[in-house]
């Protein structure tokens, strides 16, 4: 379950990602298999290729995309999740939700 965002940040993100563009979205999220972790970031790109190369230089793996028919995305939670954000320059996220 996703909470901690706005509905107009979703639909940005859904935009960007449909555009071909490498989005990122945080959001507060429980999952039992993941204790510790109460967000996630997901890293979006409708263009396969270009996200799985932006994957490849975070060494994540192309078989780790999440494969959404409109919307493939990684999902990034954390240490991992903390690392790229900061090389990324997604401080908002950072901070907002206390990573």
């Amino acid at each position: 379950m996703a909470f901690g965002i706005k509905r107009s940040e979703l639909l940005a993100w859904k935009d960007n990602v449909a555009n071909g563009e490498v989005a990122f979205l945080t959001h507060y999220w429980i999952d039992e298999r993941f204790p510790g972790c109460n967000t996630v970031t997901k890293v979006g790109c409708s263009d396969l290729g270009k996200l799985a190369a932006w994957g490849r230089a975070y060494g994540l793996r192309e078989e780790w995309v999440h494969q959404d028919e409109t919307y493939p995305h990684f999902d990034l939670f954390g240490e991992r999740q903390l690392e790229i954000l900061e090389k990324e320059n997604q401080w908002e996220q950072i901070e907002r939700f206390k990573l």
